[in-house]
C-alpha cells in the first residue's frame, strides 16, 4: 500500500531526484526579483538577480535522508502528509545543534535560516513524508551547498554518528 501511494504521490506531482536525497519538484518561482548587489552573501553571484521566493514539494521515503547542506536564503519547511520530518540543524557561527519535529500535532511549519547546516529524515522508517520548502530570496542551485564529511567532523566533532549518518562522501 505505502509503495503504491508514494508511487502514486511521485507521479501525479512530477517529482525527480534531489542531489540532496530524496523527490522534488518547484511548483513556484515569483516573477518579481531582487538584484544581486542587495544581498549581502550573493555579491560575487554569476546571476544578477534572485526571485524573490521559490517553493517546492519535498518528498522523502523510509531510509532515505536529506544530507547536510545549506543555502544562503532562510526555508520555510510546511509539513503536508506522512510521518512526521526530524530536521537536524547544526549551526557553525555558534557550534550548536538543534533539532526540530515537523509534522501532525507538532509543528506543521518551521524556519531553517540561512548558511546553516540542515538534514532531514522521516520519523517512521516505514512510511513517508510529503513536505513543502519555501525559499526567500529565492533558491538557485549556485547558492546550495552540500557538507562534506570532513568540513563538518572539525566543525562539530561530538555528532560525529550524526555527520556519518547523513552526509555523502565520508572519504572527501
Amino acid at each position: 500500500m505505502l509503495d503504491k501511494e508514494v508511487h502514486d504521490i511521485i507521479n501525479t506531482l512530477q517529482l525527480q531526484r534531489h542531489p540532496e536525497g530524496g523527490y522534488y519538484k518547484e511548483i513556484y518561482r515569483s516573477i518579481e526579483t531582487i538584484p544581486v548587489e542587495i544581498l549581502e552573501n550573493r555579491k560575487n553571484s554569476k546571476k544578477k538577480n534572485r526571485n524573490i521566493c521559490t517553493s517546492i514539494y519535498y518528498l522523502l521515503i523510509k531510509e532515505d535522508v536529506s544530507v547536510f547542506h545549506r543555502i544562503k536564503s532562510d526555508e520555510i519547511w510546511h509539513f503536508y502528509k506522512g510521518s512526521p520530518v526530524l530536521l537536524h540543524l547544526l549551526d557553525e557561527e555558534t557550534k550548536s545543534y538543534k533539532k526540530i519535529q515537523l509534522g501532525e500535532y507538532c509543528n506543521y511549519q518551521c524556519v531553517v535560516p540561512k548558511n546553516i547546516w540542515f538534514a532531514a529524515e522521516v520519523v517512521d522508517k516505514n512510511s513517508f513524508a510529503l513536505v513543502g520548502c519555501t525559499v526567500s530570496p529565492g533558491f538557485e542551485f549556485e547558492d546550495f551547498e552540500i557538507a562534506s564529511y570532513n568540513k563538518l567532523i572539525h566543525l562539530f566533532p561530538e555528532y560525529e554518528s550524526l555527520i556519518h549518518k547523513f552526509t555523502k562522501n565520508k572519504l572527501d
